[in-house]
């Protein structure tokens, strides 16, 4: 499938219109959607453009939450940081078992965040976890936003814990929504296998929506 890397963290431009993608996919980032950073407005029109053309959009963690504030749900701090492998339960609800299968109640994922958007007007809640209530929406079918992270690495995980230190250390062993680098990597070749058959759940079926 082809596709079209956009760096917005090196200076590229965002898109000014859809006429050469068939989906946009937003990545995570350590920034806030809150931020007065100058391509976050253009994303969201973007996105704001993408959903009433139906073109599918797809957005983990910082991407979930840049689609929630397109779609006119409010981003605001996670009541704490969720950071390393917890348990991720998937509502009883007719989409989600579409997305995600009948035979899927819990998975465990990987998390790194500190805020948490609501649910954008006229979209399904499909999952949750201990620490956050709104782990995943999806709107009129095609649309998916995500706070945890199912598209994760042995390698990513790896590079993240390098930042551990100066973000999070004094949390760890007093929040225990905070993990440590050591628990994170424990096992972490099964658990990332185990987390990205559950990813391909769901691309298999945002992927069904794209355009021609």
């Amino acid at each position: 499938m082809p596709y079209r890397i956009i760096r917005l963290d090196a200076g590229e431009a965002v898109p000014a219109s859809l006429d050469d993608f068939a989906g946009l996919c937003f990545m995570g980032g350590p920034m806030s959607v809150n931020d007065d950073l100058p391509w976050v407005a253009p994303a969201c029109a973007l996105i704001h453009d993408a959903v009433a053309q139906d073109v599918p959009v797809i957005g983990h963690c910082l991407g979930g939450q840049l689609m929630a504030k397109a779609l006119g749900a409010p981003v605001t701090r996670n009541p704490v940081k969720e950071i390393g492998w917890g348990e991720v339960r998937v509502l009883d609800e007719p989409l989600a078992r579409q997305w995600l299968g009948d035979d899927l109640q819990r998975f465990l994922s990987f998390h790194w965040h500190g805020e948490t958007f609501a649910i954008p007007p006229g979209a399904t809640r499909l999952m949750e976890s201990a620490w956050c209530a709104n782990q995943a929406y999806v709107l009129n079918d095609r649309h998916i936003g995500m706070q945890c992270h199912v598209e994760m690495t042995p390698t990513l995980i790896r590079t993240w814990c390098r930042d551990w230190a100066q973000e999070v250390e004094a949390l760890a062993g007093r929040v225990a929504s905070v993990q440590t680098p050591a628990e994170m990597e424990d096992g972490i070749e099964d658990k990332v296998r185990a987390l990205n058959a559950v990813a391909d759940r769901i691309y298999d079926r945002w992927v069904c929506g794209l355009a021609e």
